[in-house]
């Protein structure tokens, strides 16, 4: 089974570098936005380096989900909102799959139930 389609591994990486680096300038927002440094956000989630915090904020490390809710709370955002985010950064494939928008051609309904 594939997973992932690796054909164009370095536009791919490219893209996940991205990501990474667009995920972490928004934690680095909703950081500053709390007033917190570094350091005192990395007191907040039980981070022993808050240069934790800095490799994150420059897209070189992700949050891992168990973590997301001590997070969420340290940033003052609520849980499901910085969870759906951490998805758009960090897993854009299931991102896509639960709130991506899905097209529907011009004459197709809501309720397709058989024709006889």
């Amino acid at each position: 089974m594939l997973v992932y389609d690796l054909s164009g591994m370095s536009d791919n990486l490219r893209d996940v570098t991205e990501l990474r680096k667009r995920g972490g300038s928004w934690l680095r927002r909703l950081r500053e936005a709390a007033g917190l440094s570094q350091r005192d956000l990395a007191q907040r989630v039980d981070i022993p380096a808050y240069t934790f915090i800095s490799q994150i904020e420059n897209g070189r490390g992700r949050i891992p989900p168990d973590q997301f809710e001590i997070w969420a709370k340290a940033l003052n955002v609520p849980l499901a909102k910085f969870a759906k985010e951490q998805l758009r950064f960090y897993d854009p494939v299931t991102y896509q799959i639960l709130f991506g928008s899905r097209r529907r051609a011009p004459n197709q309904t809501q309720d397709r139930r058989p024709t006889r």
